[in-house]
């Protein structure tokens, strides 16, 4: 009778090639995914794996590929319901490829280069097979496509902001371009989405509140929404938040009521927000000023943030899909390790893979009101 310890031990290559009766050169090759190995061996080997449950050691799997089998992640917008979500869809993907995550945050609008390519050597030191940067900000995209790393990186950003795409990766060298890849929500099509919508139902003025300058999500957002305004005749004021907080949005929509109580003057018939906080903020100003939803005015958001579906009215917005952008990434990262095909995008701009957004109709949009 094998004792306690004997039972519990875990299985070894050894006698996974004992079992399969090949030799443990060819069950590291599979493990591996190495080729040169026959369907017929290769069935074989997985058998007696899964006969005996084993488990390979990942400390084993990096001597034998000489690989970690760690990806370094950095990631501004901890604060913030997209980034953590891509986080968690980058981990669950990493994870069921038997691969590990170290994680960094940082803040998106103080990070400064030094700071970035410390936190670099940091992974580097960890022996990181690739790096996935998240950079919501200038800032931190700036310092993610300057960092000195040999191995392969992934962005996750936006298409516009203070500055290009082009003119930042011109700041790659050539050997360093061929070992990056780029993700990203399609902003610009969502826009499209809202102001078509907009316009069906006989809107032609709107107040658009910008999100903070050097987040590039709001860059992207605000560039569209100002290209679409011009083509489609719309009369549009923005109003720029320093802030993604609904506090600022609020203390603004309140001052334009005031305003406009004062003076007189008509009200578009619409707030389109380059967030929910700031669209719950926006409603909750119209509703102290006996303003109805949508009856008077249409109010959109953006994100689809749980709950915002339980506001009264339930909130129009836009559903970015974080978790694919996560998946995208993780993919992306394969591709470049080797291990994967290049990931499909619904639409490439700038270079960008684009992750699709769709608009959630609620009932905080209707009919434009006749004034």
């Amino acid at each position: 009778m094998a004792t306690g310890q004997q039972a519990n031990k875990r299985p070894s290559m050894f006698e996974v090639a004992r079992l399969a009766g090949v030799s443990h050169q060819t069950v590291s090759r599979v493990i591996n995914d190495f080729p040169g190995v026959s369907p017929a061996t290769r069935a074989k080997v997985q058998r007696a794996i899964e006969q005996l449950d084993y488990r390979p050691s990942n400390p084993a799997r990096a001597l034998a590929s000489r690989k970690s089998r760690t990806i370094g992640l950095i990631a501004g917008g901890r604060e913030f319901y997209g980034p953590i979500s891509s986080i968690g869809a980058i981990e669950s993907i990493a994870r069921s490829h038997s691969m590990f995550m170290s994680v960094l945050l940082v803040h998106e609008a103080t990070c400064t280069q030094k700071e970035f390519d410390d936190l670099c050597r940091i992974l580097d030191e960890q022996n990181v097979d690739a790096f996935i940067f998240l950079t919501p900000t200038d800032v931190m995209f700036s310092a993610a496509c300057r960092a000195q790393v040999i191995w392969p990186r992934v962005l996750l950003t936006s298409t516009h902001g203070g500055m290009g795409l082009e003119e930042e990766l011109r700041l790659l060298r050539p050997s360093d371009r061929r070992k990056i890849a780029l993700a990203g929500i399609d902003q610009w099509s969502a826009m499209k989405d809202v102001m078509g919508l907009l316009k069906t139902l006989g809107h032609r003025s709107a107040l658009y509140f910008a999100g903070p300058r050097e987040w590039r999500d709001a860059a992207t957002r605000l560039a569209a929404w100002n290209d679409l305004c011009a083509a489609d005749a719309m009369n549009s004021v923005t109003i720029q938040c320093d802030s993604w907080d609904g506090s600022e949005a609020y203390a603004r929509m309140n001052h334009v009521l005031e305003d406009i109580g004062r003076s007189g003057g008509k009200l578009p018939t619409a707030v389109v927000a380059s967030n929910d906080a700031q669209a719950m903020a926006v409603a909750r100003a119209l509703h102290e000023h006996g303003m109805r939803i949508p009856q008077d005015v249409s109010v959109v958001g953006f994100d689809d943030m749980p709950g915002v579906d339980n506001m009264y009215p339930p909130l129009t917005t836009v559903r970015q899909d974080f978790e694919m952008l996560g998946q995208q990434a993780m993919r992306e990262v394969l591709f470049l390790l080797g291990e994967g095909d290049k990931p499909q995008y619904a639409s490439v701009q700038h270079g960008v893979g684009m992750v699709p957004a769709k608009l959630i109709r609620r009932s905080s949009v209707g009919v434009a009101p006749n004034r």
